[in-house]
């Protein structure tokens, strides 16, 4: 049986970047919905206690879409934190980020484009090659690293659902301002 992770913050501490509402609608309906679907859905299968990350590698939909999104969902939470502006990774992360880039603010503003034009409901994604080498790339739906080579180092949910309520269609105010609540050290964590 899966259960749902705790939030790492309290349901307001993310304002003003993202109302209390909205976390509370995100983590307690849309990300508890997928809990309890996946529950039921592999009552009495091989998947009845199989971890989350297996059930992602070898289960097919519908299985694998509640599985999927209730880690991706996780992933995203657990990367955030209070709002504080001008958050840069540190240490190696920044490094690699700069080689890549030039600046973090050129880094940035590509994530930032990436998100915004990541049509439909999805998730655009910071992640490290096998050869350590850093790519942004945008899913779809419950698409995740998970199910590549890669490592998921930072994720910026574009699902309306995590922002709507408070930025309505405005999806370029919302990327841009999600990175205040980007908590760094998690994200430096997962690279290094």
């Amino acid at each position: 049986m899966i259960t749902l992770a705790p939030l790492p913050y309290t349901t307001n501490a993310l304002e003003p970047i993202i109302d209390t509402h909205t976390v509370e609608l995100h983590y307690g309906k849309h990300h508890q919905g997928y809990v309890n679907k996946l529950n039921e859905l592999i009552a009495g299968t091989p998947f009845e206690n199989t971890s989350l990350e297996d059930i992602i590698k070898s289960a097919e939909w519908p299985i694998f879409n509640n599985a999927a999104q209730i880690w991706n969902h996780t992933f995203y939470r657990n990367e955030l934190t209070e709002p504080r502006e001008g958050r840069q990774p540190i240490w190696a992360l920044y490094d690699a980020i700069v080689a890549k880039r030039g600046t973090f603010q050129t880094f940035q503003e590509t994530m930032i484009a990436s998100a915004v034009g990541n049509f439909g409901s999805g998730r655009t994604w910071l992640v490290k090659n096998t050869d350590w080498t850093l790519e942004i790339m945008n899913t779809s739906n419950a698409w995740c690293p998970l199910t590549t080579d890669k490592k998921a180092l930072l994720t910026i949910d574009v699902r309306e659902h995590a922002y709507y309520l408070t930025y309505q269609n405005r999806r370029i105010e919302y990327v841009t301002n999600i990175w205040q609540c980007i908590n760094r050290d998690k994200v430096n964590e997962l690279f290094e």
